[in-house]
């Protein structure tokens, strides 16, 4: 059997495109996109947005961050993960201070209400994954989790090649 009657072209590539679309759009914005954001993130006063608990999550990694690497790692600009910071500043979440090596230096981390949001977020993800996960088989899952690791890897390919190009 060749490896071209076994890979999927034209028109089943489509159709799969499209599910696969329509699916990932279910995901980012169907009917139980709002009811598992409040189950991840709260749904009162103090609930946290994507891009807080993005941040947050990146913030527990390390026991501080100077902006520009917490920028870098994020993926963002430096202004956005500095206005990323004032809010978890602001709820208490995160605290800025000059860095012990150099004072010029501003440095992140959380606190200690950070890390507990932060533990809840995890025990929370661990509960929705396992629920998740028990409709594959334990099969199933090393392939599943090894096809979505490429194809976030092909995203990150597709962005990259379709930046605006810098040379002047």
């Amino acid at each position: 059997m060749s490896t071209q009657s076994r890979t999927p072209r034209g028109r089943e590539v489509y159709d799969l495109a499209v599910r696969i679309g329509l699916a990932w759009r279910e995901i980012r914005r169907g009917a139980s996109t709002g009811p598992l954001r409040e189950f991840l993130y709260g749904d009162a006063d103090d609930s946290l947005e994507h891009g807080q608990a993005d941040t947050l999550e990146m913030l527990a990694r390390r026991e501080s961050w100077r902006m520009s690497e917490l920028a870098e790692a994020l993926r963002v600009e430096p202004s956005t993960a500095t206005r990323a910071v004032q809010r978890l500043e602001r709820t208490g979440l995160a605290e800025r201070r000059p860095s012990t090596e150099d004072g010029r230096v501003v440095e992140v981390q959380l606190t200690t209400k950070g890390r507990e949001i932060i533990d809840q977020l995890g025990r929370r993800r661990v509960e929705l994954f396992t629920h998740i996960l028990r409709s594959y088989s334990l099969d199933e899952l090393p392939q599943f989790a090894e096809m979505l690791e490429r194809f976030v890897h092909s995203v990150d390919d597709f962005v990259a090649a379709h930046q605006p190009s810098t040379d002047a």
